[in-house]
């Protein structure tokens, strides 16, 4: 069991996570004109609350994650929602066969930083969209290290801006803009820190 799948049960119980999502979904909105005739693809969707968030902004929408904790959570949110255009999938782009549909949307929401091969996924982001495609990524700005209390290691320490945009715009994105979505506070030993969460927004060639 991953680390992921023994936090899933409690994961939506964090008002700041729901809010983190709710606060974003609002950012993608605003920088991107969405429609029920476009389908979207989340990637490390957890307990897929970005796209409960933006379910009534997208048509199908298919979800994605590693952790099956997260996947059977989700699950049993779809039913008890009852809604019909979100659809889980266990899938690792890093070692699984990309999947054969195209997206108009993809997005993740705190994932990045928890993958080893960016440029990878990244070229493989291209691959999963239609032309003129946009991919919507939202994580952290690079951070000190200080942000993952939980002892996680294996993970980036956030993404400076211009280093990421040459990674997206060298997978074949163009116009790539960025802006703040959301701001994380939390206590680091004694301290209360600030960690931004940055919004990137590119489109497919």
């Amino acid at each position: 069991m991953t680390n992921f799948d023994k936090r899933a049960k409690d994961w939506d119980s964090d008002p700041k996570k729901v809010e983190r999502a709710r606060q974003v979904a609002e950012q993608i909105r605003q920088m991107v004109p969405l429609s029920r005739e476009m389908n979207g693809f989340e990637y490390g969707c957890g307990t897929g609350l970005l796209s409960f968030a933006l379910q009534e902004d997208l048509g199908q929408i298919t979800l994605a994650d590693t952790s099956q904790g997260m996947l059977d959570v989700l699950k049993e949110k779809i039913k008890a929602a009852g809604v019909t255009n979100l659809h889980p999938v266990r899938l690792d782009l890093a070692e699984d066969t990309i999947p054969a549909a195209r997206f108009h949307v993809t997005y993740s929401l705190m994932t990045m930083h928890h993958i080893h091969n960016v440029q990878d996924i990244l070229r493989k982001f291209y691959t999963l969209l239609e032309p003129k495609g946009i991919l919507i990524i939202a994580d952290l700005d690079k951070e000190d290290g200080s942000f993952h209390t939980d002892g996680t290691t294996d993970v980036h320490k956030g993404f400076a801006r211009d280093e990421l945009q040459t990674m997206v715009e060298s997978a074949g994105f163009e116009h790539v803009k960025f802006t703040t979505a959301y701001m994380i506070r939390k206590m680091v030993g004694d301290e209360e820190k600030s960690f931004p969460v940055f919004l990137m927004t590119a489109t497919r060639k």
